[in-house]
Formats: structure tokens, sequence, C-alpha cells
């Protein structure tokens, strides 16, 4: 039965939104983030992604990450200007130590702005960490 399952509590692995500078066309670009912040890697990392709002919903990106090392990051994702006006959600699953995690990742509408940055785990920037 699916309520016998057990997985475990999701600890130290974040979804964050940076924004960079874009070297071609020389504009700021927020890129989501898989960041992983503990001592063991990430195996078979999937990273399920859509936004959505009121009834309007894009459609759902698959990511795919066989092996993201301890204290390290991994892009997943350009996102569009207009996708910072609606939800994203970010679900991510994968195996540590041959046990399956799971966690969903918010981030809410219109809350990916320079207002919002604080620092991000591993990768010494700053951005708007999922919720």
């Amino acid at each position: 039965m699916k309520k016998d399952i057990q997985i475990p509590e999701v600890k130290d692995v974040y979804i964050a939104a940076v924004q960079e500078p874009h070297s071609e066309f020389k504009i700021l670009d927020w890129n989501i983030y898989l960041i992983n912040n503990q001592p063991e890697p990430l195996e078979m990392v999937i990273v399920l992604s859509k936004g959505f709002i009121n009834d309007k919903t894009t459609a759902q990106t698959r990511h795919q990450i066989k092996v993201l090392p301890a204290k390290s990051f991994a892009k997943i994702e350009w996102l569009q200007d207009d996708l910072l006006s609606i939800n994203n959600s970010y679900s991510v699953s994968f195996f540590k130590n041959d046990t399956m995690y799971h966690r969903d990742f918010l981030l809410k509408a219109n809350a990916i702005n320079s207002e919002a940055f604080g620092s991000i785990p591993v990768m010494s920037l700053l951005g708007v960490m999922a919720e």
C-alpha cells in the first residue's frame, strides 16, 4: 500500500533561482539550480518542473542528473521572465545510499526578484531560495 512506503525527510538539498549575466546578449538571466549541501552524492536525480497560476499551467519539463556530487550544484533550467509572475514548482527525487528521497519545492509568483536575494549555500552567490 502507498501509505506503507516510507520516504525519509530531505535535508540540505535546495532549489534556488540565481540571476546571472548572459555572456552573449549582455543581460541578466534567472537560472534555476539544484544544490546538494550534503556530505554524500545524490544519484539518479529526477527534477520535474512546471509553472502554474489559477487554472493555467505550463508544460511539465523533466531533468535528469546521474550523479550530483557532495557539496555541489547543477543548473536545472533557464527561467523566462514571463514565468517570474507565476508559481514555479520543482519535484525532486533521488537515491542516496540505496534509499529513495523526494521533496517538492515552490517558488511563489513574483517572489523571484532582486529584493528577495539571500545567500545560497555551496554556490557563494546571492539568489532566491525555493520553499
